[in-house]
C-alpha cells in the first residue's frame, strides 16, 4: 500500500475508518467505495493522489467496520450524502476538494454535489450513472436478471446468504476474468460481524423501502436525483455484469448519461473492463482520473 495510511475521525455523529495518502495541506481527494466493496478498492488511486499533490481519503462507508454502524439504521442514500459532506468538513476540505465515488459511493458523489455545491470543485463517478438515466433500464429482462442480488436482499434469506462464496460469486460475475480473491477477503473482513452485514444489506433495503428512511435526511435524499452543479466524469467498464452498458448506453452510445450531467461534463466506457474497472485497468482509470480532476 506504499505511503497509505490508516486513521479514524468523527464526522456526522460517526466513527469512521479510513485510508489517506499525501500531506493535510493539499486539497482534499474523498474516494467512496461500493458494495461489496471496502475502502482497499481505492489502493492504487490514493498514492496517485498524493503525488499530484492532492490529501487523499477513504473512508469505510457507514456500517463497513472498522466505521461505526449507525444508531439510527439509516442507510439510505441521503445519509451517505451527509456523511460525504461531514467528512469534507471534517477533513478541512476546501472548495478546491474533489469527491470521486464507485457503486454506492457514486449515489453519494452525485448527492453531494448538487447538496452542497460549493464544496467541490469536480466529481468523478463510476459504474452506476445517475439514475435519471436508467429509468427504463431496470424494466429490461437482462438488466433485472443481473440485479437479482437487490431483490435477495429484501428478505430474511439474505443474512444467510451472503457469505464469502456468494461475494466472491458477485465479483466474478461483474468483473470477469480478474482475481477478487484480496479484495473479497478484505469485504468479509468487514462485514464479519452480523451487525455490520445488516448494515451494508440495508443500503438495498433502505432504497425499495422509504419507510427505512430517516426524516433529518430528507434534503440530501432529494439531491441524489437532483442536476448536479459541478462537472462530472462519468466512467463504466464495457464489460460491467452488474449494472450492464447496454442496459443506458446501446451501441455505446453515452447521451442518455451526459444529458442528466452538467454541462462541461464527460462519459466515457473503458474496454476490457467490468464493473470494478478502478482495480481491472488501474493505470487506464487514475489516468483518466487524474487528467479530468487537474484540468482547471
Amino acid at each position: 500500500m506504499g505511503d497509505v495510511r490508516t486513521g479514524t475521525v468523527e464526522a456526522n455523529g460517526l466513527e469512521f475508518g479510513f485510508l489517506e495518502a499525501g500531506a493535510d495541506g493539499g486539497p482534499l481527494a474523498l474516494c467512496l467505495h461500493g458494495f461489496p466493496d471496502s475502502a482497499h478498492t481505492w489502493r492504487h488511486l490514493l498514492p496517485e493522489l498524493a503525488d499530484a499533490g492532492y490529501h487523499a481519503v477513504a473512508p469505510f462507508m457507514r456500517g463497513y467496520a472498522p466505521t461505526a454502524v449507525p444508531d439510527d439504521g439509516a442507510y439510505q442514500a441521503g445519509a451517505l450524502v451527509a456523511d460525504a459532506v461531514a467528512l469534507h468538513e471534517a477533513f478541512g476540505g476546501g472548495s478546491d476538494a474533489v469527491l470521486i465515488g464507485h457503486d454506492w459511493g457514486a449515489f453519494a458523489a452525485y448527492g453531494a454535489v448538487a447538496h452542497a455545491p460549493g464544496r467541490w470543485r469536480r466529481a468523478v463517478t463510476l459504474a452506476v450513472p445517475p439514475m435519471a438515466s436508467m429509468v427504463t433500464a431496470f424494466a429490461r429482462y437482462e438488466q433485472l436478471k443481473r440485479s437479482f442480488y437487490m431483490f435477495l436482499f429484501q428478505t430474511p434469506l439474505a443474512e444467510a446468504a451472503v457469505d464469502a462464496e456468494f461475494v466472491a460469486g458477485l465479483w466474478r460475475d461483474w468483473s470477469p476474468g480478474y482475481d477478487a480473491a484480496d479484495d473479497v477477503a478484505r469485504v468479509m473482513d468487514c462485514l464479519a460481524e452480523p451487525a455490520n452485514l445488516a448494515a451494508a444489506l440495508g443500503y438495498y433495503r433502505a432504497m425499495f423501502d422509504p419507510r427505512r428512511h430517516v426524516d433529518r435526511y430528507a434534503g440530501q435524499q432529494e439531491a441524489v436525483s437532483a442536476p448536479a452543479e459541478r462537472p462530472v466524469l462519468y466512467l463504466h467498464g464495457a464489460d460491467d455484469g452488474c449494472v450492464g452498458a447496454d442496459a443506458f448506453a446501446p451501441d455505446g452510445d453515452l447521451s442518455a448519461v451526459l444529458a442528466h450531467l452538467p454541462p462541461g461534463s464527460r462519459a466515457e466506457l473503458v474496454p476490457g473492463t467490468g464493473h470494478f474497472l478502478h482495480l481491472e485497468r488501474p493505470a487506464e482509470v487514475n489516468r483518466l482520473i487524474l487528467d479530468w480532476i487537474t484540468t482547471a
